[in-house]
């Protein structure tokens, strides 16, 4: 890559009539970062009730954009670095809105005593109008500079549970989903259940002591008049109550209290009184990652720990059932290892590469499998153009499948530390699926599980008509 050098042009070198000019398009992300720099969030500005004109005249008309694009070609390109800005005078004469291209001219028009400068300064669209002018006066650099240009870094603007609120939204319509809860005897636990509730998503049972239950509602602040509570002695005895609901039709979904996953995990996968199907259980996460520009769900980061190629099979099955409850038609499913190649030396990559097989025999269906691909390959359209691979999963992945629970468990905690993300997740391949809740989720990556469970089912209602 060729070096880029910044370079300045000295009171001396300048002449009246030279010029200097760039061209920028005006996109959303650089209104709103100008708002998260600022702190204006005058709705004139923001609000997507206001038309276009509105809301970037108004933007305009206090300089924000414009006259930085004026301050840049300044400090830039004419004089360049070390430019000392004395006054400038804008006058804003037509809208900008977001697509429109603009051209920043600047011009020496007068050289004054003391290195200073006069610049006639000009934003012009790309039908030709002038949509600002006005005059600026600095004082010129005496010394010469010439360094590295520096490579701006990218910036990514998120809203947090944004993700989340789309799923939320997308239950509005759906009847609720009867749903045992299991053991919910903290404040954390019964709130988020009955939060989904008030929400329309699930029609709550709650299944545990009833003393630690009221107790609980009595902590969290909620009303349990006209919720049906089943009284069970312990926790153990509560996974095994809310199982036998499942097993008797009572209920349709199940949702993790303040009980260890294993207690309830071993009541649901018992061989004789369990909810065991022919699919193999798996968990997938569901994450809202501020980098990423969709949901990605991640699996198995729960429940199989070393999983064999059938069951990961069963694993990519699940996801993929899932993601198109999630409104995905046709996920892409990245199937992960170390390395894009196969490697007789790395067993993840052998899986790999049959379970590729098997989608392309109809095995697994519902979705474009790809792997084996490291995890930059999977997520980063940068890596794959860099490594040249060619795939319609590569760098666009919806689905991260890991080869076993330990690497899951650690993408989806560095996603979740490191890089900010909400997670919500479920349980697949029971009778019904299972809502796992942690202490540190948030409000909304409770109810957001909450609905993805409400979506699958009325998915797999659909699909069974």
């Amino acid at each position: 890559m060729t070096m880029q050098y910044i370079e300045n042009r000295t009171f001396d070198e300048i002449a009246i009539g030279d010029a200097a000019e760039l061209t920028r398009t005006l996109r959303p992300q650089d209104i709103e970062l100008f708002a998260v720099m600022s702190r204006d969030v005058n709705p004139a500005h923001l609000d997507e009730q206001y038309t276009k004109t509105d809301m970037f005249h108004g933007i305009i008309t206090h300089g924000m954009w414009g006259g930085a694009l004026i301050s840049a070609v300044l400090g830039t390109e004419l004089p360049g670095p070390g430019t000392v800005f004395l006054n400038q005078s804008l006058t804003f004469l037509a809208p900008v809105g977001i697509g429109d291209t603009v051209t920043v001219r600047v011009e020496v028009t007068e050289k004054q005593p003391d290195e200073r400068l006069l610049l006639a300064c000009a934003c012009i669209n790309q039908h030709g109008e002038t949509v600002i002018e006005g005059v600026a006066k600095v004082i010129a650099p005496r010394d010469k500079v010439r360094r590295p240009r520096v490579v701006l870094p990218e910036v990514h603007l998120h809203e947090q549970g944004a993700q989340y609120a789309r799923l939320i939204a997308a239950t509005a319509a759906l009847a609720p989903v009867r749903t045992a809860v299991v053991h919910p005897c903290d404040a954390l636990s019964l709130g988020g259940a009955i939060e989904a509730a008030q929400q329309g998503m699930i029609l709550p049972v709650l299944v545990g002591p009833r003393a630690r239950i009221d107790a609980a509602a009595q902590d969290a602040g909620c009303n349990l008049d006209g919720i049906e509570i089943i009284d069970t002695p312990h926790s153990h005895a509560a996974a095994a109550a809310a199982v036998a609901l499942v097993r008797e039709g009572k209920v349709a979904a199940l949702m993790k209290g303040s009980l260890h996953t294993d207690e309830l995990l071993e009541a649901a996968i018992d061989s004789t009184l369990g909810l065991r199907t022919e699919r193999r259980m798996s968990h997938v996460y569901a994450l809202d990652v501020p980098t990423y520009p969709k949901p990605l769900l991640i699996t198995d980061a729960a429940i199989n720990i070393d999983p064999d190629l059938t069951t990961k099979r069963d694993i990519i099955q699940n996801a993929i059932e899932l993601a198109q409850a999630l409104g995905i038609d046709l996920p892409r499913v990245a199937i992960l290892s170390a390395v894009e190649t196969v490697n007789p030396r790395i067993a993840s990559t052998l899986d790999a590469a049959a379970l590729c097989k098997m989608a392309d025999r109809g095995q697994i269906t519902g979705g474009l499998i790809d792997g084996p691909l490291a995890f930059d390959n999977a997520i980063s359209p940068v890596a794959v153009a860099a490594k040249g691979i060619v795939s319609d999963v590569a760098g666009q992945a919806d689905i991260l499948v890991a080869p076993d629970l330990e690497s899951g468990n650690m993408i989806a905690k560095q996603l979740i530390y490191l890089a900010g993300a909400d997670a919500a997740g479920i349980v697949l391949g029971a009778r019904v699926p299972i809502i796992l809740t942690s202490r540190a989720d948030s409000r909304v990556s409770r109810l957001a599980s909450c609905a993805m469970a409400q979506l699958f089912i009325h998915h797999k209602t659909l699909a069974m008509k």
